[in-house]
């Protein structure tokens, strides 16, 4: 259930939803697992006497907020970054603070900016940058002054960012999209389902309107249901962990797809609900014969995320086209369902994750493909660089402050200012609310645990089920986590200053956290404010027309009618599209509102398009194309025909043009113009 808090529907500017709650994203084991990462290192710090494991305790908690869950491969180097990159921040910026203040703060500044930019490179690349922000301003309030500090520090952190990897990763590993999976996979269980009694009513000699009619009224209803289902837990899913990563945009497109192949059966059904000869049956019944297992194998495979055998089940896939060959009344809808289950399918494929980037991608070509994307948004016109000078500007006075006059919270202002600001002015106004009534509320439980929590064991036993609770509900809520984390964070910064007491510290926070979220709120309307979008539609828009402008430009170079200087400039206009597209749904799905059937759609182009740029960047680096592909130009007058439409918001696309023949490479167009006719059937929906 989602829940707005009293009051919040008052909330100027309509910001009331932004603080909803939705408790079924709450993940008890991944509480658990923080709780055990962090508190047992801090016990251990208790009972052996060893302060430096306080540094690894906060090592460790850093850790378990930067993962961004998935498969081990997407998660290893997000997790290792942050481990290898906090030490070096850690020591380096300690040293740093021998340093006069003119030389710290631009340094310091240089390392936000730094830490804001890296969000062009996604969700988990954010994560990381901005929690290399809150070890940046720590590190500034210790000064090393020899080796065996800066050991010390160092190893402690890194020894506690490794300790929090080896858990989250191999000992107790969470799966954030397993609930989407679920769902998803439910609704081609049900499509099966459908193909099923399709088949059953198809073998009844007096089946008739009424037969079909009762079909049509249950099977379809119950089906639409559970897409529907399905759609609400994978938005949900995307609003907690972020619209922006492969496993996002997989779940997506095959939402899509299932949404499309259940659009073909009713196609199929109908043509089926005609009359017919024998011919067109013993047709229909082979397609249908073989259309329920592939459904449920695909739906298995969705569920336990590992789809067997997938040649075998690409050749079911043609099988089901054959089977339509002798009925031409059924070829429209089987080859609609061969596309749809193409996509289904091909997304367990490597490529399907990130075309034109296989697990196995050389680490060279990993470097030119960052270096392409920090150019590429080294412009005015990207939001990201312009939300990244804005946190270093909004920095550097913070920094001057507290690193002139230092006190024992000082540094919490300036996390709370960089924390809470954000790319837009309506997002960065309700993350302050969030982020100052979550540290208010919280600063009252740390003063009642102050009652019972008197001495260091008690408090490191409190340490437990605080962080239970806190990483629990982080993807439901920002302001519950910010509630919880308080005394979290007040217990800690008692155990490792004692002497103040916890009123004093929960005191200081709330009014670090009033200052800090006021000044971010205030550098956000004072610099390059960025206002709240009218629509997603127009960035949708946008970005469609950069990846046609692209595409028409590659298949140009390709017949040599266009310079290599014409690609890198449609390739870089559609990154930068594609970058703000991204961002727009990112801000959009933090701010749950009766939008969610405009953002679904919106996120289905935005997954079409970063597929269509990868195929695009594979054709580019094929070295086995000719030359001479005049057959490619209608192709590429097609693309471009199509993506001005969608742009323009029409879903009739012109049917395609005819394939090369004797063309291997043709395969390639194919792929991209079911892409195409995704983006057409979701721009439909969008409006």
């Amino acid at each position: 259930m989602r829940a707005a808090p009293a009051g919040a529907a008052g909330l100027p500017g309509g910001l009331g939803p932004l603080m909803a709650v939705d408790l079924r994203q709450a993940s008890i084991g991944e509480g658990l697992r923080a709780a055990l990462a962090t508190a047992s290192v801090v016990a251990l710090s208790e009972w052996l006497q060893l302060p430096a494991l306080r540094e690894a305790a906060l090592a460790a908690l850093l850790t378990c907020l930067c993962d961004p869950g998935g498969p081990i491969r997407r998660r290893l180097p997000a997790i290792l970054s942050f481990a290898v990159l906090g030490t070096l921040l850690t020591v380096g910026y300690g040293v740093l603070r021998e340093a006069p203040l003119f030389v710290v703060v631009p340094v310091a500044c240089a390392g936000v900016f730094a830490s804001s930019f890296a969000r062009i490179s996604g969700q988990a690349a954010q994560q990381v940058g901005n929690l290399l922000t809150v070890v940046q301003v720590l590190a500034l309030t210790r000064t090393i002054h020899d080796v065996g500090t800066a050991a010390e520090l160092g190893g402690g952190f890194l020894g506690g960012s490794l300790w929090a990897a080896i858990l989250t990763l191999l000992i107790w590993r969470v799966y954030p999209f397993l609930p989407a999976r679920r769902a998803v996979a439910d609704a081609y269980r049900a499509l099966a389902m459908l193909a099923r009694d399709l088949r059953r009513i198809l073998a009844r000699e007096d089946a008739g309107e009424q037969v079909w009619d009762a079909h049509a009224r249950e099977q379809r209803r119950r089906v639409r249901e559970t897409i529907e289902r399905a759609r609400t837990a994978v938005l949900a899913t995307l609003r907690a962990r972020g619209p922006v990563s492969t496993r996002a945009a997989q779940t997506i497109v095959r939402l899509e797809a299932a949404d499309q192949i259940f659009l073909a059966l009713i196609g199929l059904s109908e043509v089926l609900a005609a009359p017919n000869d024998a011919a067109e049956r013993a047709a229909a019944e082979g397609l249908l014969r073989r259309l329920e297992p592939l459904l449920t194998l695909i739906a298995r495979g969705i569920e336990t995320d590992k789809i067997e055998r997938l040649s075998r089940l690409s050749d079911t896939v043609d099988a089901i086209v054959r089977s339509a060959a002798a009925a031409p009344a059924l070829r429209p809808p089987a080859e609609a369902l061969a596309d749809r289950l193409r996509l289904a399918v091909g997304m367990a494929a490597p490529e399907g994750w990130q075309p034109g980037s296989p697990p196995d991608e050389p680490l060279a070509q990993v470097a030119r493909r960052s270096m392409a994307r920090i150019r590429a948004n080294l412009d005015w016109q990207s939001e990201v660089l312009r939300h990244a000078l804005r946190a270093a500007f909004a920095a550097a006075p913070a920094f001057a402050i507290t690193l002139h006059w230092p006190t024992s919270y000082g540094h919490w202002m300036t996390i709370m200012l960089v924390m809470t600001l954000q790319p837009y002015v309506a997002l960065t106004f309700a993350r302050a609310l969030e982020r100052i009534a979550g540290t208010l509320v919280g600063g009252l439980i740390a003063a009642g645990l102050a009652t019972f929590c008197t001495t260091p064991l008690a408090m490191s036993v409190a340490l437990f089920p605080l962080s239970v609770l806190a990483f629990a509900l982080r993807p439901a809520s920002f302001g519950l986590f910010m509630m919880v984390i308080t005394p979290l964070v007040v217990l800690l910064s008692e155990l490792g200053a004692p002497g103040h007491s916890e009123l004093e510290i929960a005191a200081m926070r709330g009014l670090y956290a009033v200052l800090g979220s006021g000044l971010a709120v205030l550098a956000v309307l004072l610099l390059w404010p960025a206002w709240e979008p009218g629509r997603v539609r127009r960035e949708v828009a946008a970005a469609v027309a950069a990846h046609g402008t692209y595409v028409r430009a590659e298949v140009a170079a390709l017949l040599g009618e266009a310079g290599q200087g014409e690609v890198d400039r449609a390739r870089r206009a559609a990154g930068i599209a594609s970058n703000n597209l991204e961002a727009s749904l990112h801000r959009a799905l933090l701010e749950p509102r009766p939008t969610d059937q405009r953002l679904e759609p919106a996120l289905t182009v935005d997954a079409a398009l970063r597929r269509i740029a990868g195929r695009v960047s594979a054709l580019q680096l094929d070295r086995t194309l000719r030359a001479d592909l005049p057959a490619w130009r209608a192709w590429a007058a097609w693309i471009e025909q199509a993506t001005a439409a969608i742009a323009a918001g029409r879903a009739d696309l012109a049917p395609r043009p005819a394939l090369p023949e004797g063309d291997a490479q043709a395969e390639s167009l194919v792929r991209i113009a079911r892409q195409l006719e995704l983006a057409a059937s979701a721009v439909r929906r969008l409006g």
